[in-house]
């Protein structure tokens, strides 16, 4: 195991260092690891070294080594363990964990209803298309599971708000991508409510009808259909977000 670590570190690029910027040599550590796996030098599993292997490689202190490899840890892109043995190896990949912090940036970052809603569009005409295309008997039966489940909620709209979320991201999930799943993941922890005012038992029928229609196609592998449906029902969900953020900063305003 050392040897494998002492093996990587001495792949690391040297780099001319200069005292007194801890902060810059530690973000060049973080920098040089990021590209290695970038470059496939990496996979998942392989030792990126100790404290003190990273530390004689760069020439620098433990403390810039050890601030490098935390901030490798907190970023997902290495786990550490202690004690003999031990020391930062590549994480396994679990993009799922990310989504809620990406969420987070975006609502800190203050984008729009309007925003958000026309980036989900985006992703859900595609993952919709790509499920008609790719959709197992399994994935089938969740978002027929999931309809059923609805059909049977219509007046309790706590749950037909959770249960529409679980229909678009099961969609995104028969898609088979990843990356418009994480992607979706995100965007719903911003955009989809957990509680919806304006959700009647009329308008749960009406996106339940879209939902089994949507179900139809993807089962017929009618993928043109299946985006065309789905950018429809989209545009209508961003329509109604936009109108529901609209009427709540107006009530603020009023209230304030």
């Amino acid at each position: 195991m050392a040897a494998k670590s002492a093996s990587f570190a001495s792949t690391i690029p040297s780099r001319a260092f200069f005292p007194g910027r801890s902060a810059s040599l530690s973000s060049q550590i973080i920098g040089d690891v990021r590209d290695a796996l970038f470059a496939k030098k990496l996979k998942p599993g392989d030792s990126i070294g100790t404290e003190n292997e990273i530390a004689a490689r760069y020439g620098v202190s433990r403390i810039v080594a050890r601030d490098a490899l935390r901030t490798l840890e907190a970023l997902g892109i290495a786990e550490i363990r202690m004690g003999k043995g031990g020391g930062a190896r590549v994480a396994r990949g679990n993009p799922r964990l990310f989504a809620e912090a990406l969420a987070v940036q975006l609502d800190l970052t203050g984008v729009t209803p309007a925003e958000i809603m026309d980036a989900q569009r985006a992703i859900e005409c595609l993952a919709a298309e790509l499920a008609a295309e790719n959709a197992t008997d399994e994935d089938v039966a969740k978002l027929r599971q999931i309809a059923n489940d609805s059909e049977a909620s219509l007046n309790d709209a706590a749950r037909t708000t959770e249960l529409g979320a679980s229909f678009h991201l099961a969609v995104a999930e028969a898609s088979h991508n990843r990356v418009l799943v994480v992607q979706l993941i995100s965007l719903q922890h911003v955009s989809w409510p957990r509680r919806n005012p304006t959700l009647t038992p009329k308008v749960a029928r009406r996106i339940l009808d879209v939902h089994k229609e949507l179900l139809a196609l993807i089962e017929i592998r009618d993928a043109a259909g299946a985006r065309k449906l789905m950018d429809d029902h989209v545009k209508m969900i961003r329509a109604r977000r936009v109108s529901e953020h609209a009427r709540a900063k107006l009530k603020t305003i009023d209230c304030c």
